[in-house]
């Protein structure tokens, strides 16, 4: 548990994210009422002050006002984290993990044998969200074959919310990245269409998985490496499209490869 003098030792936006992750532990960890209203105090502070507006100032001298009338109040707890996440310009339902200077703690990741490679998709947006679910679902790191969009695109680092900093990447030529898969004798396995359903594949507890482009898919040269190696996954869809977003399907199938890795043998 950090100490209130360590709280107050820290910048602005992480004093108050600190103290909003303070609150939101203390839904269901049990913390002493003297500590958290200690906790809330540090709000004033002038680092505080120079993230919240009096507008936030209004709202948390009601909350105090709760805080010290009340007994273990989950809900109230929740109210002045989401407050505070919200003046942040965080997502209130999203609940990250940082640690003490503000960043995503890598330290909370679960981290599986499990690789990605990114074969030319060019929209930011399903980068980032890749990268997000690739943090979520344990996978190590992503290889980008050049030609894929830049990771740093603004609409990449909006969708990726931080894990392009937490999941390890790097950009490749194709020709490259062909050489030295073949070289490590690489298992590997491409989500593409006509594949085995994605709840009958035997997912392996450790390689790499190839996401194609959105019009494309995976390119000739890898597919046929896939098809050498574990072969093609697919998702079976009961709609009116022939496929589904990439970043959705990316996220399903990390989902299943997640699960076939945590299951005992």
């Amino acid at each position: 548990m950090i100490t209130v003098k360590k709280l107050y030792s820290l910048k602005d936006r992480t004093q108050v994210r600190k103290c909003s992750s303070i609150f939101h532990q203390a839904i269901t960890q049990p913390f002493d009422k003297d500590y958290l209203l200690e906790v809330f105090d540090v709000l004033y502070s002038e680092k505080s002050k120079n993230v919240l507006s009096s507008e936030y100032y209004n709202k948390l001298d009601k909350l105090r006002n709760k805080l010290v009338l009340s007994n273990s109040d989950y809900v109230l707890y929740e109210d002045i984290s989401q407050l505070l996440l919200r003046a942040l310009d965080s997502e209130p339902s999203d609940w990250d993990f940082y640690n003490e200077e503000g960043s995503l703690d890598q330290e909370q990741r679960i981290i599986f044998n499990h690789s990605l490679i990114i074969d030319r998709i060019r929209a930011p947006f399903n980068i980032g969200s890749i990268f997000r679910s690739a943090d979520s679902f344990g996978v190590k790191d992503i290889s980008l074959v050049e030609g894929s969009a830049d990771i740093n695109h603004t609409r990449c680092l909006r969708s990726a919310r931080g894990t392009t900093k937490t999941v390890n990447s790097r950009y490749i030529e194709e020709e490259d990245l062909i050489s030295e898969l073949i070289k490590n004798k690489t298992k590997m396995f491409a989500l593409e269409l006509g594949g085995t359903e994605i709840d009958k594949f035997e997912f392996p507890s450790d390689g790499i998985a190839v996401i194609g482009s959105e019009e494309f898919g995976v390119s000739p040269r890898l597919l046929k490496l896939c098809d050498e190696s574990l072969g093609r996954v697919s998702i079976p869809l009961v709609g009116t499209k022939g496929s589904i977003n990439v970043s959705v399907a990316t996220g399903i199938m990390l989902q299943y490869w997640h699960l076939a890795s945590r299951s005992p043998n």
